[in-house]
């Protein structure tokens, strides 16, 4: 815990506050996904603006621009060039029109690539679904990425690109570190120089216990966010432990996650968090 008390407090910095509500741009099947039907990418970028601007006009602190419409997802080393050239496009459109801290994501748990996405577009941080221990996923058995995620951003140098790294990833399981407790996992993450820690349920829209949540704040100075399954009804009790909230699919057209962002959802969201402020 000594290395991360010596970091600025990574959501104040990016956001400038200390109780951050993200939400996501979940793009829609991208050029080489099993779904993309040919699709004019200017009409995938114009459909990011739209739920970019819808966030921001809410009052949201940023905006994470994440490929869910590419399911299933590949293992980091196969991800496609084009899969990286249309988010990096994407990314900086919204950045440019929007002027929201951004982040990216790129599924499933492309660090290097999501790195090199966030140097071309201006984003400011990461997600990495999985940052320090392999894991057994949908797309098979995943190593943690951050010995070469952080050279790379060295290399790259990108310094100023924050790591958000999730404790235990979604549609994941540790198999081959049952052994370890949440806490460890989350010491882990710290020690592998992450600047926020994530709690997510077990798949899209689950999540986290307060348990869970607790155990991972317990363990890091680090900020923790909780990254899956935020509606009205428990941010509240979230944002009571926890830093932040990545939120999307609650705030999607009658909650389902590939539709639009709903306004109406967002002021009433937001009207919630605005009263714990």
């Amino acid at each position: 815990m000594g290395i991360a008390q010596t970091r600025p407090h990574a959501l104040e910095t990016l956001f400038g506050v200390r109780r951050a509500i993200i939400g996501v741009v979940h793009a829609r099947a991208l050029p080489g996904s099993p779904d993309y039907d040919g699709e004019p990418v200017e009409q995938l970028y114009e459909q990011a603006l739209a739920d970019a601007r819808s966030y921001a006009a809410g009052g949201f602190d940023g905006r994470i621009v994440e490929n869910h419409g590419d399911v299933p997802f590949l293992k980091p080393e196969e991800i496609g060039h084009e899969t990286a050239a249309a988010m990096a496009v994407m990314a900086e459109r919204v950045r440019r029109v929007v002027r929201l801290p951004i982040g990216i994501n790129v599924l499933a748990n492309g660090a290097l690539t999501a790195l090199a996405i966030a140097k071309a577009a201006g984003a400011v941080f990461i997600r990495v679904n999985q940052w320090a221990n392999a894991y057994v996923a949908n797309e098979g058995i995943i190593e943690g990425p951050a010995a070469r995620a952080m050279r790379y951003r060295s290399w790259l140098r990108a310094r100023e690109i924050r790591i958000f790294a999730d404790v235990h990833v979604k549609h994941g399981a540790h198999a081959i570190t049952a052994d370890r407790s949440m806490a460890e996992l989350t010491r882990d993450a710290e020690f592998f120089n992450a600047d926020v820690v994530i709690a997510t349920g077990q798949r899209t829209g689950d999540a986290a216990t307060a348990a869970e949540i607790r155990a991972i704040k317990d363990a890091t100075s680090l900020p923790v966010v909780v990254g899956s399954g935020v509606d009205m009804g428990n941010v509240g009790e979230i944002l009571s432990i926890a830093d932040g909230v990545i939120v999307a699919s609650s705030l999607k057209r009658d909650g389902v996650w590939w539709n639009e962002v709903d306004p109406d959802r967002i002021t009433a969201f937001m009207s919630v968090v605005k009263s714990l402020r």
